[in-house]
C-alpha cells in the first residue's frame, strides 16, 4: 500500500525547527494578481492571502525559523519587482526572513535545478514548473545526498543573500 505523500502545508505544519525556500526563478505564474499589479493596482498582501500570514506566523510563534532566498536576475525582471514590492508586507509581516542574491553573484555555486522548501534539513519539496512559470506539480525527496545538497545550497545563497531590508534592487 502507497503512503499518500504529505501536503506542502502538512509539512510546513509540521516542522520542528525550520523551513527554507530558495527561489531561482525570474517569474512564476503570471496570476490576476501579478497582472493586476502590472495594471497599477496595488493591494495589501496581508489581506488578500491571510492564509500564509497565518501558516508562517503560527510556525514562526512555534519557535520555526522561515527563511526565503531569492536568486534574481538585474535588473529585476517585473515579476520580481513585484515579489520585491509585495515582500515587506507579506513575508516579512508574516514573519519570514527573506534574502536576496543577484544571480550574478551566484556563479559559483553549486544549485539544484529546481525551486524547493527544505524542512527541518530532513526533506526536500522540489517545486517543478512549466516553461511558462506555471507549476507542474511537486516531488518530497528525503535522500539523504540530496537533503544536504540542498541544505549545502541554500546556506551558501543565504550567506551571500542580502537582507531584504538592504537590497536595493537595479
Amino acid at each position: 500500500m502507497e503512503v499518500p505523500q504529505p501536503t506542502f502545508e502538512e509539512l510546513f505544519r509540521s516542522a520542528q525547527h525550520s523551513a527554507y525556500h530558495l527561489e531561482m526563478r525570474d517569474a512564476y505564474g503570471l496570476d490576476g494578481d501579478y497582472r493586476a499589479w502590472s495594471a497599477g493596482h496595488r493591494f495589501d498582501p496581508a489581506e488578500r492571502w491571510p492564509w500564509w500570514i497565518e501558516l508562517v506566523s503560527s510556525a514562526v510563534s512555534r519557535g520555526v525559523a522561515v527563511h526565503r532566498a531569492r536568486v534574481v536576475s538585474e535588473p529585476l525582471s517585473s515579476y520580481a519587482r513585484y515579489e520585491y514590492e509585495l515582500t515587506g508586507g507579506h513575508n516579512v509581516k508574516a514573519g519570514e526572513d527573506v534574502r536576496w542574491l543577484p544571480r550574478r553573484q551566484a556563479s559559483g555555486l553549486a544549485l539544484p535545478g529546481n525551486d524547493f522548501w527544505l524542512f527541518d534539513g530532513t526533506s526536500v519539496l522540489f517545486n517543478h514548473f512549466a516553461g511558462d512559470g506555471t507549476m507542474t506539480g511537486e516531488e518530497l525527496v528525503t535522500e539523504q545526498a540530496v537533503v544536504s545538497l540542498c541544505s549545502s545550497a541554500f546556506a551558501a545563497v543565504w550567506e551571500r543573500g542580502v537582507p531584504h531590508e538592504e537590497y536595493q534592487p537595479t
